[in-house]
């Protein structure tokens, strides 16, 4: 009921933050991309900067970490994408580990302005970007989506199915050659590196904005959908979700799976966070501060234990991913108690008394407002469409439309 899940900001961008990566194997690393072109390196133990660099001309629109090595790449609306590497000093050239990148910014005073290691131009604005998990591949989003080699100036594929604009583009970090999309025309694409063509193209009823694999489950996806609900869904079985995750009231724009793949968190256009259980419909937690707005980037870190969250005031916020959990080293007996305290909680979590308790959140006045105006107005449509079968002869009526099944509008082979 007390529980303090806020642990600091990382301030340093002047303008929105867009897009985050971390690193697969440094636990400390996080990679931001703002608004004015600004790319920074963080580390998340002292909570200050790394190394950063006016990167692009224009807004960062995705930001990817390779799987080896201190290397990351970014996208812009500049049309360009850069291979950066912050431990290569321009003085020595030399390429060397965090230790060696500190010592230089304490001798300087500042982080030192570096050069992209490689520069690749597009003929239209990127929109997304994502790095297969061990070839020298990644793929942009834009016009269309092009697969780009390391050693190659010019994209090596494009693929496209009739989309004007795609918004994203995910790598599948398990079954590393499918990757999916998502575009400007309520779709979500999937795609084959070893087919050279689109597989799957999934039409829904309003426009997905953010798209994330489940790490554990290859063929499993989550998609953050414009009408305030995540979609889960199998790749194999596309005509119907395999889940519904609700409770935000505004648009959601981001979201990540847990390392894990048990769970999933969200960013929405309500200035909100949330964790989700993978298997239940309904938010465990919710997480939001006065100041910060509209969250545009979500992640989870790699140990499982922290969240992150990107917002346009500029803000990057660490929260720990279980609201009441105590930071630092626990004994044997400490750990015991803690245990048979959850299971106590599970077993009797059927009373009214202890479920008030543990679903109890302080949210703000507007995000209360807004979910009492939701319920009436989805109840609305409820008891009307009740009240039209009712008055409509039996040869006549319509079958019921499952939730899962509502905002999918067609399937595409």
């Amino acid at each position: 009921m007390f529980a303090k899940p806020f642990i600091g900001a990382l301030s340093g961008h002047v303008d929105g933050v867009y897009c985050m990566a971390k690193h697969p194997k440094k636990l400390d690393w996080l990679v931001s991309g703002g608004g004015d072109g600004d790319l920074r390196l963080w580390s998340l133990s002292e909570q200050k900067a790394l190394w950063s660099t006016v990167a692009h001309k224009a807004m960062i629109t995705g930001v990817s970490s390779f799987l080896e090595g201190q290397r990351f790449l970014s996208c812009s609306n500049d049309k360009t994408v850069k291979i950066w590497d912050p431990t290569t000093t321009t003085e020595t050239g030399r390429d060397d580990n965090q230790d060696y990148l500190e010592t230089v910014n304490r001798r300087t005073g500042s982080t030192a302005a570096l050069p992209p290691v490689a520069t690749y131009t597009g003929k239209n604005a990127f929109s997304g970007i994502s790095h297969h998990r061990s070839d020298n591949l990644f793929a942009t989003s834009g016009i269309a989506i092009d697969i780009w080699d390391h050693d190659r100036a010019e994209p090596v594929q494009t693929l496209n199915w009739g989309v004007d604009t795609i918004n994203t583009v995910k790598f599948n970090q398990t079954e590393t050659n499918v990757l999916a999309s998502t575009g400007s025309d309520r779709t979500v694409i999937l795609y084959d590196l070893r087919t050279s063509q689109p597989i799957t193209k999934l039409v829904m009823a309003m426009r997905t904005n953010a798209i994330a694999w489940n790490p554990m489950e290859a063929f499993n996806f989550v998609a953050a959908n414009e009408d305030h609900n995540v979609y889960a869904f199998d790749m194999r079985k596309l005509d119907k979700a395999q889940n519904v995750y609700k409770d935000h009231v505004s648009a959601v724009m981001a979201v990540d799976y847990s390392p894990t793949g048990e769970e999933i968190v969200t960013g929405g256009y309500d200035r909100t966070v949330r964790i989700f259980n993978a298997r239940q419909g309904h938010s465990r937690d919710i997480y939001h501060t006065n100041r910060m707005q509209r969250v545009f980037s979500v992640i989870y870190t790699m140990d499982n234990k922290y969240v992150l969250s990107g917002s346009d005031d500029g803000n990057i916020r660490l929260w720990k991913a279980r609201a009441s959990e105590k930071m630092g080293p626990r004994d044997y007996r400490e750990r015991t108690h803690l245990e048979y305290a959850e299971k106590l909680k599970e077993k009797f979590a059927h009373v009214p008394e202890i479920r008030r308790i543990s679903r109890h959140r302080n949210v703000p006045k507007v995000i209360k407002s807004a979910q009492k105006k939701k319920a009436i107005m989805l109840n609305s449509r409820k008891v009307k469409e009740e009240n039209s079968r009712k008055h409509t002869k039996p040869e006549n009526r319509k079958e019921r439309i499952p939730e899962r099944t509502k905002p999918i509008v067609a399937v595409k082979k």
